[in-house]
Protein backbone atom coordinates (compact mmCIF):
# COMPACT_ATOMS: atom_id res chain seq x y z
CA UNK A 1 0.00 0.00 0.00
CA UNK A 2 1.25 3.65 -0.61
CA UNK A 3 1.12 6.31 1.48
CA UNK A 4 1.51 9.50 1.21
CA UNK A 5 1.51 12.86 3.28
CA UNK A 6 -2.34 15.20 2.74
CA UNK A 7 -1.49 18.84 3.01
CA UNK A 8 -5.23 18.95 4.22
CA UNK A 9 -4.94 16.47 6.85
CA UNK A 10 -1.77 17.10 7.82
CA UNK A 11 -0.66 13.57 7.78
CA UNK A 12 0.55 10.33 6.08
CA UNK A 13 -3.11 8.64 5.02
CA UNK A 14 -3.17 5.06 2.62
CA UNK A 15 -3.88 6.25 -1.01
CA UNK A 16 -7.11 5.32 -1.90
CA UNK A 17 -8.37 6.01 -5.37
CA UNK A 18 -12.15 7.44 -5.54
CA UNK A 19 -12.78 4.68 -8.74
CA UNK A 20 -10.74 1.39 -8.52
CA UNK A 21 -7.22 1.98 -9.44
CA UNK A 22 -8.16 4.90 -11.72
CA UNK A 23 -6.83 8.36 -10.65
CA UNK A 24 -7.26 11.72 -11.66
CA UNK A 25 -4.11 14.28 -10.58
CA UNK A 26 -4.44 17.79 -11.21
CA UNK A 27 -0.91 19.92 -10.77
CA UNK A 28 -0.95 23.67 -11.53
CA UNK A 29 0.89 24.82 -14.63
CA UNK A 30 2.88 27.58 -15.61
CA UNK A 31 2.11 30.79 -15.80
CA UNK A 32 4.04 31.88 -19.32
CA UNK A 33 5.58 35.50 -19.78
CA UNK A 34 8.66 34.22 -18.92
CA UNK A 35 11.29 31.44 -19.20
CA UNK A 36 10.33 28.15 -16.63
CA UNK A 37 13.03 28.41 -13.73
CA UNK A 38 14.64 25.44 -11.78
CA UNK A 39 11.88 26.02 -9.02
CA UNK A 40 9.68 24.71 -11.39
CA UNK A 41 11.77 21.87 -12.34
CA UNK A 42 12.00 20.73 -8.76
CA UNK A 43 7.50 20.53 -8.60
CA UNK A 44 7.39 19.24 -12.01
CA UNK A 45 10.32 16.27 -11.36
CA UNK A 46 8.55 15.27 -8.52
CA UNK A 47 5.74 15.04 -9.69
CA UNK A 48 6.47 12.88 -12.73
CA UNK A 49 8.20 10.50 -10.43
CA UNK A 50 4.78 10.07 -8.32
CA UNK A 51 2.98 9.50 -11.45
CA UNK A 52 5.39 6.76 -12.68
CA UNK A 53 5.20 5.09 -9.46
CA UNK A 54 1.79 4.97 -9.56
CA UNK A 55 1.67 3.43 -13.06
CA UNK A 56 4.46 0.98 -12.05
CA UNK A 57 1.92 0.13 -9.00
CA UNK A 58 -0.68 -0.60 -11.43
CA UNK A 59 -2.62 2.33 -11.56
CA UNK A 60 -4.25 4.20 -14.40
CA UNK A 61 -3.51 7.66 -13.97
CA UNK A 62 -4.89 10.68 -15.95
CA UNK A 63 -2.43 13.79 -15.41
CA UNK A 64 -4.05 17.54 -16.22
CA UNK A 65 -1.67 20.52 -16.02
CA UNK A 66 -3.09 23.96 -16.56
CA UNK A 67 -1.56 26.55 -18.77
CA UNK A 68 -1.91 30.09 -17.30
CA UNK A 69 -1.90 32.15 -20.88
CA UNK A 70 -3.49 35.18 -19.59
CA UNK A 71 -2.89 37.75 -16.67
CA UNK A 72 -1.69 40.51 -15.66
CA UNK A 73 2.05 39.24 -15.63
CA UNK A 74 1.66 38.29 -19.65
CA UNK A 75 0.05 41.51 -20.41
CA UNK A 76 3.30 43.42 -18.61
CA UNK A 77 5.58 41.38 -20.67
CA UNK A 78 3.59 42.30 -23.97
CA UNK A 79 3.34 45.71 -23.40
CA UNK A 80 7.29 45.87 -23.01
CA UNK A 81 8.37 43.73 -25.38
CA UNK A 82 5.41 45.18 -28.21
CA UNK A 83 4.29 41.41 -28.51
CA UNK A 84 0.74 40.20 -28.81
CA UNK A 85 -0.07 38.78 -25.30
CA UNK A 86 -1.57 35.50 -26.98
CA UNK A 87 1.35 35.16 -29.08
CA UNK A 88 4.08 36.00 -26.38
CA UNK A 89 1.98 33.37 -24.09
CA UNK A 90 2.05 30.82 -26.54
CA UNK A 91 5.82 31.03 -27.39
CA UNK A 92 7.05 30.62 -23.46
CA UNK A 93 4.84 27.63 -23.45
CA UNK A 94 6.83 25.94 -25.84
CA UNK A 95 9.92 26.65 -24.37
CA UNK A 96 8.56 25.34 -20.83
CA UNK A 97 6.99 22.53 -22.93
CA UNK A 98 10.24 22.35 -24.61
CA UNK A 99 12.29 22.44 -20.79
CA UNK A 100 9.95 19.92 -19.30
CA UNK A 101 10.84 17.42 -22.41
CA UNK A 102 14.54 18.22 -21.77
CA UNK A 103 14.25 17.19 -18.18
CA UNK A 104 12.49 14.05 -18.65
CA UNK A 105 9.17 15.17 -17.05
CA UNK A 106 6.45 12.78 -19.78
CA UNK A 107 3.81 11.94 -17.81
CA UNK A 108 1.70 14.66 -18.00
CA UNK A 109 -1.48 13.28 -20.10
CA UNK A 110 -2.55 16.96 -21.14
CA UNK A 111 -2.48 20.85 -20.69
CA UNK A 112 -5.39 22.85 -20.34
CA UNK A 113 -4.97 26.35 -21.83
CA UNK A 114 -7.18 28.93 -19.72
CA UNK A 115 -7.88 30.90 -22.93
CA UNK A 116 -9.60 27.70 -24.34
CA UNK A 117 -12.03 27.48 -21.13
CA UNK A 118 -13.99 30.43 -21.05
CA UNK A 119 -17.41 29.24 -21.81
CA UNK A 120 -16.42 26.45 -18.51
CA UNK A 121 -15.14 29.72 -16.51
CA UNK A 122 -18.16 31.80 -17.56
CA UNK A 123 -20.43 29.13 -16.42
CA UNK A 124 -18.43 28.23 -12.61
CA UNK A 125 -18.93 32.08 -12.21
CA UNK A 126 -22.77 31.89 -13.10
CA UNK A 127 -23.06 28.92 -10.82
CA UNK A 128 -21.56 31.04 -8.10
CA UNK A 129 -23.61 34.14 -8.45
CA UNK A 130 -26.56 32.17 -8.40
CA UNK A 131 -25.55 30.43 -5.19
CA UNK A 132 -24.88 33.43 -3.85
CA UNK A 133 -21.47 33.15 -3.08
CA UNK A 134 -20.29 35.62 -5.44
CA UNK A 135 -21.19 39.59 -6.29
CA UNK A 136 -21.00 41.88 -9.25
CA UNK A 137 -19.62 45.28 -8.49
CA UNK A 138 -18.38 47.80 -11.25
CA UNK A 139 -15.17 46.55 -11.49
CA UNK A 140 -15.99 42.74 -11.68
CA UNK A 141 -17.17 39.56 -10.22
CA UNK A 142 -16.22 38.62 -6.72
CA UNK A 143 -16.31 35.39 -4.37
CA UNK A 144 -17.44 36.09 -1.10
CA UNK A 145 -15.51 35.03 1.07
CA UNK A 146 -17.50 35.35 4.65
CA UNK A 147 -19.93 33.18 2.64
CA UNK A 148 -17.53 29.93 3.03
CA UNK A 149 -16.81 29.50 6.53
CA UNK A 150 -14.11 27.01 5.74
CA UNK A 151 -11.95 29.01 4.07
CA UNK A 152 -8.21 28.35 5.44
CA UNK A 153 -8.64 24.59 6.16
CA UNK A 154 -6.08 23.84 3.60
CA UNK A 155 -3.17 26.22 5.51
CA UNK A 156 -4.55 25.83 8.84
CA UNK A 157 -5.74 29.34 9.40
CA UNK A 158 -9.15 30.93 10.44
CA UNK A 159 -10.78 33.51 8.40
CA UNK A 160 -11.62 35.88 11.04
CA UNK A 161 -7.76 36.20 12.03
CA UNK A 162 -7.22 36.73 8.06
CA UNK A 163 -9.62 39.86 7.51
CA UNK A 164 -7.72 41.81 10.67
CA UNK A 165 -4.62 41.66 8.77
CA UNK A 166 -5.85 42.53 5.45
CA UNK A 167 -6.37 45.53 3.96
CA UNK A 168 -9.04 46.71 1.21
CA UNK A 169 -7.83 49.01 -1.38
CA UNK A 170 -10.80 47.93 -3.38
CA UNK A 171 -13.98 49.77 -1.57
CA UNK A 172 -16.34 48.22 -4.03
CA UNK A 173 -15.52 44.60 -2.63
CA UNK A 174 -17.42 43.40 0.48
CA UNK A 175 -14.35 41.84 1.85
CA UNK A 176 -10.48 42.80 1.90
CA UNK A 177 -9.81 39.40 1.25
CA UNK A 178 -12.81 38.35 -1.39
CA UNK A 179 -10.92 37.75 -5.13
CA UNK A 180 -11.95 38.40 -8.41
CA UNK A 181 -13.35 35.69 -10.29
CA UNK A 182 -14.00 37.72 -13.46
CA UNK A 183 -12.29 41.03 -14.40
CA UNK A 184 -14.14 44.00 -15.80
CA UNK A 185 -11.46 45.31 -18.64
CA UNK A 186 -10.69 47.72 -21.47
CA UNK A 187 -8.22 48.08 -23.56
CA UNK A 188 -6.06 44.64 -23.45
CA UNK A 189 -6.97 41.04 -24.11
CA UNK A 190 -10.85 40.60 -23.31
CA UNK A 191 -13.58 38.42 -23.61
CA UNK A 192 -18.05 38.95 -24.00
CA UNK A 193 -19.23 37.88 -20.37
CA UNK A 194 -22.63 38.06 -18.72
CA UNK A 195 -21.40 40.73 -16.63
CA UNK A 196 -19.59 42.78 -19.68
CA UNK A 197 -15.61 42.73 -21.78
CA UNK A 198 -13.23 41.05 -19.20
CA UNK A 199 -11.00 38.14 -18.64
CA UNK A 200 -10.95 35.73 -15.33
CA UNK A 201 -9.40 35.92 -12.51
CA UNK A 202 -6.37 33.65 -11.86
CA UNK A 203 -7.99 30.78 -9.09
CA UNK A 204 -10.92 30.78 -11.22
CA UNK A 205 -9.15 28.89 -14.26
CA UNK A 206 -8.10 25.49 -12.48
CA UNK A 207 -11.39 24.41 -10.79
CA UNK A 208 -12.98 25.09 -14.20
CA UNK A 209 -10.82 23.10 -15.99
CA UNK A 210 -10.32 20.34 -13.37
CA UNK A 211 -14.75 20.60 -13.25
CA UNK A 212 -14.11 19.86 -17.21
CA UNK A 213 -12.45 16.59 -16.99
CA UNK A 214 -12.74 15.32 -14.11
CA UNK A 215 -16.08 16.65 -12.26
CA UNK A 216 -16.25 18.70 -9.25
CA UNK A 217 -13.95 15.72 -6.82
CA UNK A 218 -10.96 13.84 -7.98
CA UNK A 219 -8.13 12.46 -5.91
CA UNK A 220 -4.71 14.35 -5.94
CA UNK A 221 -3.76 18.15 -5.99
CA UNK A 222 -0.80 19.01 -6.24
CA UNK A 223 1.87 22.35 -6.55
CA UNK A 224 4.49 24.20 -5.09
CA UNK A 225 4.44 25.55 -0.99
CA UNK A 226 3.99 29.11 -1.91
CA UNK A 227 0.42 28.01 -3.90
CA UNK A 228 -1.39 26.64 -0.69
CA UNK A 229 -2.66 30.43 0.13
CA UNK A 230 -4.34 31.70 -1.29
CA UNK A 231 -4.67 30.00 -4.25
CA UNK A 232 -5.35 26.37 -3.05
CA UNK A 233 -7.68 27.80 -0.24
CA UNK A 234 -9.82 29.97 -3.42
CA UNK A 235 -9.79 26.83 -4.95
CA UNK A 236 -11.71 24.66 -2.62
CA UNK A 237 -13.55 27.66 -1.56
CA UNK A 238 -15.04 27.61 -5.14
CA UNK A 239 -15.66 24.16 -6.27
CA UNK A 240 -16.93 23.44 -3.00
CA UNK A 241 -19.46 26.41 -2.90
CA UNK A 242 -20.37 25.87 -6.16
CA UNK A 243 -20.57 21.99 -6.36
CA UNK A 244 -21.95 21.39 -2.53
CA UNK A 245 -19.68 18.29 -2.52
CA UNK A 246 -16.88 17.64 -0.21
CA UNK A 247 -14.02 17.34 -0.25
CA UNK A 248 -12.96 18.63 -3.41
CA UNK A 249 -9.83 16.78 -3.78
CA UNK A 250 -9.10 13.66 -1.40
CA UNK A 251 -4.88 14.37 -1.11
CA UNK A 252 -3.44 17.78 -1.30
CA UNK A 253 0.52 17.02 -1.96
CA UNK A 254 3.04 20.36 -1.99
CA UNK A 255 6.81 20.25 -3.01
CA UNK A 256 9.37 22.37 -0.70
CA UNK A 257 11.04 25.29 -1.56
CA UNK A 258 14.33 25.63 -3.67
CA UNK A 259 17.34 28.11 -2.77
CA UNK A 260 20.42 28.77 -4.29
CA UNK A 261 23.14 28.78 -1.70
CA UNK A 262 20.88 29.26 1.36
CA UNK A 263 18.79 32.06 -0.17
CA UNK A 264 15.19 32.54 -1.65
CA UNK A 265 15.92 32.56 -5.50
CA UNK A 266 14.93 36.19 -6.96
CA UNK A 267 16.35 38.11 -9.94
CA UNK A 268 16.78 41.01 -7.43
CA UNK A 269 19.42 38.59 -5.58
CA UNK A 270 21.03 37.91 -9.16
CA UNK A 271 20.62 33.81 -8.34
CA UNK A 272 17.58 33.60 -10.75
CA UNK A 273 18.55 30.48 -12.69
CA UNK A 274 16.41 29.44 -15.56
CA UNK A 275 16.14 26.09 -16.80
CA UNK A 276 17.45 26.89 -20.56
CA UNK A 277 20.10 28.46 -18.88
CA UNK A 278 20.97 25.44 -16.58
CA UNK A 279 20.73 23.26 -19.92
CA UNK A 280 23.36 25.20 -21.44
CA UNK A 281 26.34 23.80 -18.80
CA UNK A 282 24.27 20.98 -17.55
CA UNK A 283 22.94 17.35 -18.00
CA UNK A 284 19.10 17.47 -17.30
CA UNK A 285 19.50 13.50 -15.63
CA UNK A 286 22.37 15.69 -13.41
CA UNK A 287 19.60 18.29 -12.27
CA UNK A 288 17.02 15.34 -11.84
CA UNK A 289 19.03 13.17 -9.39
CA UNK A 290 19.46 16.43 -7.36
CA UNK A 291 15.91 16.93 -7.19
CA UNK A 292 15.35 13.33 -6.12
CA UNK A 293 18.05 13.53 -3.66
CA UNK A 294 15.77 15.50 -1.29
CA UNK A 295 12.56 14.38 -0.44
CA UNK A 296 9.77 16.20 -2.64
CA UNK A 297 8.18 17.80 0.57
CA UNK A 298 11.46 19.34 1.90
CA UNK A 299 13.36 22.66 1.03
CA UNK A 300 15.97 21.64 -1.33
CA UNK A 301 20.00 23.77 -1.52
CA UNK A 302 20.83 24.42 -5.10
CA UNK A 303 24.73 25.06 -5.74
CA UNK A 304 27.06 23.71 -8.41
CA UNK A 305 29.01 22.33 -5.98
CA UNK A 306 25.51 19.83 -4.98
CA UNK A 307 25.12 19.58 -8.52
CA UNK A 308 28.87 18.14 -9.25
CA UNK A 309 27.88 15.48 -6.27
CA UNK A 310 24.50 14.22 -8.60
CA UNK A 311 27.23 13.94 -11.04
CA UNK A 312 29.69 11.91 -9.48
CA UNK A 313 26.90 9.79 -8.09
CA UNK A 314 25.44 9.09 -11.30
CA UNK A 315 28.72 7.96 -13.19
CA UNK A 316 29.13 5.39 -10.51
CA UNK A 317 25.64 3.77 -11.54
CA UNK A 318 26.66 4.05 -14.98
CA UNK A 319 30.01 2.81 -14.27
CA UNK A 320 29.05 -0.16 -13.13
CA UNK A 321 26.45 -0.50 -15.85
CA UNK A 322 29.49 -0.13 -18.40
CA UNK A 323 31.33 -2.78 -16.44
CA UNK A 324 28.75 -5.48 -16.17
CA UNK A 325 28.25 -5.21 -20.11
CA UNK A 326 31.60 -5.91 -19.97
CA UNK A 327 31.79 -8.66 -18.33
CA UNK A 328 28.90 -10.01 -20.25
CA UNK A 329 30.68 -9.99 -23.30
CA UNK A 330 33.91 -12.36 -21.47
CA UNK A 331 34.11 -15.21 -20.72
CA UNK A 332 32.54 -15.79 -17.42
CA UNK A 333 30.51 -18.23 -15.93
CA UNK A 334 26.97 -18.53 -16.89
CA UNK A 335 25.94 -19.58 -13.47
CA UNK A 336 27.84 -20.32 -10.07
CA UNK A 337 27.23 -21.54 -6.55
CA UNK A 338 26.48 -17.57 -5.55
CA UNK A 339 23.23 -16.87 -7.98
CA UNK A 340 21.03 -17.86 -5.67
CA UNK A 341 22.42 -15.60 -3.09
CA UNK A 342 22.42 -12.58 -5.53
CA UNK A 343 19.05 -13.55 -6.54
CA UNK A 344 18.23 -13.06 -2.75
CA UNK A 345 20.00 -9.94 -2.33
CA UNK A 346 18.25 -8.62 -5.73
CA UNK A 347 14.54 -9.56 -3.86
CA UNK A 348 15.70 -7.73 -0.82
CA UNK A 349 16.82 -4.12 -3.03
CA UNK A 350 13.61 -4.64 -4.91
CA UNK A 351 11.61 -4.80 -1.47
CA UNK A 352 13.49 -1.77 0.16
CA UNK A 353 13.23 0.69 -2.81
CA UNK A 354 9.46 0.10 -2.94
CA UNK A 355 9.49 -0.09 0.77
CA UNK A 356 10.91 3.69 0.30
CA UNK A 357 8.81 4.84 -2.61
CA UNK A 358 5.35 3.65 -0.90
CA UNK A 359 6.70 5.71 1.88
CA UNK A 360 5.22 8.92 0.57
CA UNK A 361 7.51 8.86 -2.25
CA UNK A 362 10.75 8.63 -0.23
CA UNK A 363 13.59 8.78 -3.18
CA UNK A 364 16.55 9.69 -1.08
CA UNK A 365 16.10 6.43 0.59
CA UNK A 366 15.58 4.68 -2.72
CA UNK A 367 18.48 5.99 -4.36
CA UNK A 368 20.32 5.04 -0.96
CA UNK A 369 18.84 1.52 -1.49
CA UNK A 370 20.21 1.35 -5.10
CA UNK A 371 23.73 2.81 -3.69
CA UNK A 372 24.01 -0.01 -1.18
CA UNK A 373 22.86 -2.49 -3.96
CA UNK A 374 26.21 -0.99 -6.14
CA UNK A 375 28.31 -1.39 -3.11
CA UNK A 376 27.36 -5.05 -3.10
CA UNK A 377 27.68 -6.01 -7.06
CA UNK A 378 31.15 -4.13 -6.90
CA UNK A 379 32.11 -6.62 -4.08
CA UNK A 380 31.21 -9.51 -5.74
CA UNK A 381 32.91 -8.38 -8.96
CA UNK A 382 36.08 -7.55 -7.56
CA UNK A 383 35.90 -10.93 -5.77
CA UNK A 384 35.22 -12.26 -9.09
CA UNK A 385 32.25 -13.96 -7.32
CA UNK A 386 29.12 -13.32 -9.57
CA UNK A 387 28.03 -14.78 -12.91
CA UNK A 388 26.66 -13.99 -16.26
CA UNK A 389 23.10 -14.88 -14.93
CA UNK A 390 23.57 -12.69 -12.28
CA UNK A 391 24.68 -9.77 -14.01
CA UNK A 392 22.01 -9.53 -15.62
CA UNK A 393 19.65 -9.83 -12.66
CA UNK A 394 21.82 -6.89 -11.25
CA UNK A 395 21.44 -5.07 -14.30
CA UNK A 396 17.87 -5.52 -15.21
CA UNK A 397 17.37 -4.25 -11.71
CA UNK A 398 19.20 -0.68 -11.44
CA UNK A 399 17.24 -0.58 -15.23
CA UNK A 400 13.83 -0.64 -13.73
CA UNK A 401 14.68 1.45 -10.67
CA UNK A 402 15.73 4.06 -13.47
CA UNK A 403 12.50 3.70 -15.30
CA UNK A 404 10.35 4.59 -12.02
CA UNK A 405 12.81 7.91 -11.18
CA UNK A 406 13.39 8.78 -14.89
CA UNK A 407 16.59 8.17 -15.91
CA UNK A 408 17.80 6.16 -18.94
CA UNK A 409 19.99 4.07 -16.94
CA UNK A 410 19.75 1.71 -20.35
CA UNK A 411 22.24 4.10 -22.36
CA UNK A 412 25.92 3.91 -21.57
CA UNK A 413 27.19 7.39 -20.07
CA UNK A 414 25.45 9.58 -18.36
CA UNK A 415 28.26 12.72 -19.31
CA UNK A 416 27.71 14.77 -21.65
CA UNK A 417 30.35 15.67 -22.96
CA UNK A 418 31.54 19.46 -23.44
CA UNK A 419 31.46 19.21 -27.38
CA UNK A 420 27.85 18.45 -27.56
CA UNK A 421 27.26 21.32 -24.57
CA UNK A 422 28.61 23.87 -27.05
CA UNK A 423 26.90 21.78 -30.52
CA UNK A 424 23.50 22.25 -28.70
CA UNK A 425 24.50 26.29 -27.74
CA UNK A 426 25.33 26.91 -30.98
CA UNK A 427 22.37 25.29 -32.57
CA UNK A 428 19.94 27.69 -29.72
CA UNK A 429 21.61 30.66 -30.75
CA UNK A 430 20.98 29.89 -34.69
CA UNK A 431 17.61 28.84 -34.33
CA UNK A 432 16.89 31.86 -32.43
CA UNK A 433 18.25 34.25 -34.51
CA UNK A 434 16.49 32.72 -37.20
CA UNK A 435 13.49 33.13 -35.17
CA UNK A 436 13.91 37.02 -35.10
CA UNK A 437 14.75 37.13 -38.98
CA UNK A 438 10.84 35.05 -39.90
CA UNK A 439 9.15 37.76 -37.27
CA UNK A 440 11.07 40.89 -39.55
CA UNK A 441 9.29 38.75 -42.66
CA UNK A 442 13.27 38.10 -43.91
CA UNK A 443 11.82 34.90 -45.28
CA UNK A 444 15.09 34.58 -47.60
CA UNK A 445 17.99 34.50 -45.16
CA UNK A 446 15.67 32.18 -43.22
CA UNK A 447 15.01 29.75 -45.54
CA UNK A 448 18.85 29.82 -46.51
CA UNK A 449 19.95 29.01 -42.39
CA UNK A 450 17.27 26.24 -42.56
CA UNK A 451 18.97 25.05 -45.87
CA UNK A 452 22.26 24.92 -44.76
CA UNK A 453 21.57 22.91 -41.32
CA UNK A 454 19.84 20.53 -43.60
CA UNK A 455 23.36 20.24 -45.23
CA UNK A 456 24.02 19.81 -42.25
CA UNK A 457 21.82 16.48 -41.60
CA UNK A 458 19.94 18.77 -38.74
CA UNK A 459 16.07 19.19 -39.89
CA UNK A 460 14.70 22.30 -38.68
CA UNK A 461 10.80 22.45 -38.37
CA UNK A 462 8.27 25.40 -38.28
CA UNK A 463 4.98 24.67 -36.67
Amino acid sequence: MINLYNTLTRKKEIFKPMNGNRVKMFVCGPTVYDNSHIGHARTYISFDVIVRYLKYRGFTVFYLQNITDIDDKIIKRSKESGFDPLKLARQFEKKYQDCMKAMGVESVNFYARATEHLPEIIQQIQTLLEKRFAYETDKGVYFDESRFPDFGKLSNRKLEDLTVHRINPDTSKKNPGDFALWKKRKGEPVWDSPWGPGRPGWHIEDTAITEEYFGPQYDIHGGGLDLIFPHHEAEIAQMESASGKKPMVSYWMHTGFLNVKGEKMSKSLGNFITIKDLLKTHNPEVFRFFVLSTHYRSPIDFSNEILEQSQNSLKRIYKLLETIDELLESDIEESTENDLLCKQRVQETEESFLEAMDNDFNTPFALSTIFDFIREVNRYINHQEISKKSLNRSKNLIIEFGDILGFNFSQKSSDKSSENIVEDGLLEIITDVRAKLREQKDWELSDDIRNKLKNLHINLEDK
